[in-house]
């Protein structure tokens, strides 16, 4: 297949290992990768706070960039930026944009996919050659878990990784309490539903927390190096791209 990358806002400033490691996965399951130079962001966060009419643009790029025909899929390591196309989206082109809007709107969603859900739904595939043995959680993110009810299909690809510990993490389906400028506008309540989240993680005596949007792993990566914990975090990308003859260093990362 000839798959569109969207690297999102986070994985382009902070976070390239995990937009690096889709692109390598897919490359490895024998597809050809490609990625539209003048991608932008999505529109999310400007949607998440109230401003509905300010994204048309950014919306407008988007179904520009991806809307190539010989596009078949648009793949992305976050599951926010992903439910942000396939539901956001259509709220801001039906409200403030025009006819060519909406229907470069309707024509990308369909083809747009979080990146577990395109490989067990599109791919049919759970294992992908990877290697990471260390003891891991997951962190199934809200918008993920909510929006797009990917389920247990990142679970599905964490069970085949060769060599992995794969451990339960209590209260799985909690909000980590990041939520965009929900952190910001209600640090407290932020900060008390991290500290849940680190006290379940902690309990696992996980190595590595790991989970498909950068922003949830940023945000609980940054509670966890506060504490010493030991316990560092990791996108799902990044391990499902670790494989035998080119494994991912966990000893050499930063903590």
């Amino acid at each position: 297949m000839r798959i569109a990358l969207f690297a999102t806002c986070l994985g382009d400033t902070l976070f390239p290992e995990a937009v690096k490691s889709t692109a390598v996965l897919l490359a490895r399951l024998g597809h050809d990768v490609v990625f539209p130079p003048q991608q932008t962001c999505c529109g999310q966060m400007h949607v998440n706070t109230g401003y509905q009419r300010e994204p048309v643009p950014l919306v407008r790029n988007f179904a520009e960039q991806f809307g190539d025909p010989s596009i078949e899929a648009v793949v992305m390591p976050s599951g926010s930026c992903a439910g942000s196309v396939r539901h956001q989206h259509e709220i801001v082109a039906d409200r403030y944009g025009d006819a060519a809007l909406r229907a470069g709107v309707a024509g990308v969603k369909t083809k747009t996919y979080e990146l577990s859900e395109f490989l067990v739904d599109v791919l049919d595939a759970t294992d992908v050659g990877a290697y990471f043995p260390h003891r891991v959680t997951y962190h199934p993110t809200c918008h993920s878990l909510r929006m797009l009810r990917v389920g247990e299909k990142p679970l599905r690809l964490l069970r085949a990784v060769e060599g992995i510990d794969l451990v339960e993490l209590p209260e799985a389906d909690a909000c980590c309490g990041f939520g965009g400028t929900f952190a910001v506008k209600n640090a407290g309540t932020s900060s008390a539903m991290l500290r849940d989240k680190m006290d379940h993680i902690a309990g696992t005596g996980a190595e590595v927390c790991t989970a498909g949007d950068s922003s949830c792993l940023m945000h609980i990566g940054g509670g966890l190096s506060r504490i010493k914990s030991g316990t560092r975090t990791l996108h799902l990308a990044q391990i499902l791209a670790s494989t035998r003859t080119a494994p991912y260093a966990l000893t050499e990362a930063a903590r």
